[in-house]
């Protein structure tokens, strides 16, 4: 069952399920708890057996709140965002796991909060360091786009590109970015301009990280590139990166999310 927290200063939804483990996951921008269960890239009724699953829209995003001022929406701002939601549901250390965003935000939750963070999966790397200002640009751009022409603008665009290379010739990849059409145009466009300030921790900041790591990528996606896993790859210390090019890779990412709450 989904509630609510205010959480520096924003209403976040959220649910809990499950025992054993605490692991929080993070969806990726413009998307929410229902655009992860349309996408499917982890079965989280399997995850749930095995940890106990916290699950939250982030703010701006799905039935959380909305705020204004673009930063908000950063990665490290996220992260703040999640640690302090773990503290008032009394999770202390956990698991960091997301998509997209929600693997920048894991990320920023183990460099601000070491001590916490026992453990990341990160699926789908984004854009970073290097990438990121290209990237940013086009954030703004789909922000004017969609302030002028709705939200349709938006997931028209990414629709006209190619799916990454496990949904060849299938549908979830379309069908789960349908959902988002019913985000509102101002919503929309300000998680957009907040992506475009948004970045992972610098180099440095990523060799710190000593936590067991394990990297879900997939192949045939600019927006997140098989580079940016790589160079994770290398930074974290023992880290594990395992890479999609078809629906059967795909299939297996449950499997190792499960492996790394049995045994971290």
């Amino acid at each position: 069952m989904a509630s609510e927290l205010d959480v520096r200063g924003v209403d976040l939804a959220y649910q809990i399920s499950g025992d054993g483990p605490a692991l929080i996951w993070g969806h990726g921008l413009s998307g929410s708890r229902s655009h992860d269960d349309a996408l499917g890239l982890l079965d989280f009724d399997q995850v749930e057996q095995a940890c106990r699953l916290l699950r939250y829209d982030a703010r701006g995003h799905g039935s959380s709140g909305v705020t204004q001022e673009p930063t908000t929406y950063s990665w490290a701002s996220l992260a703040a965002d999640q640690l302090m939601l773990a503290d008032r549901l009394g999770i202390g250390s956990y698991i960091a796991g997301g998509a997209s965003m929600g693997c920048g935000t894991a990320l920023h939750a183990a460099v601000q909060a070491p001590d916490r963070v026992r453990g990341l999966l990160l699926v789908i790397p984004p854009t970073a360091w290097e990438t990121r200002q290209a990237q940013a640009a086009i954030w703004d751009q789909l922000a004017m786009a969609v302030e002028t022409d709705g939200v349709d603008a938006f997931i028209d665009g990414v629709l006209e590109l190619e799916s990454p290379d496990p949904f060849d010739g299938r549908t979830e990849w379309a069908d789960s970015m349908n959902i988002q059409r019913a985000m509102e145009p101002g919503q929309l466009a300000t998680v957009l301009r907040g992506a475009a300030t948004a970045d992972l921790p610098d180099r440095e900041a990523v060799r710190s990280i000593t936590q067991p790591t394990v990297i879900l990528a997939w192949t045939g996606d600019a927006g997140h590139p098989a580079s940016t896993a790589e160079e994770l790859a290398k930074l974290i210390p023992g880290s594990e990166l395992h890479l999609a090019s078809t629906w059967d890779d795909l299939q297996n990412w449950t499997e190792l999310a499960v492996q790394l709450t049995t045994s971290t």
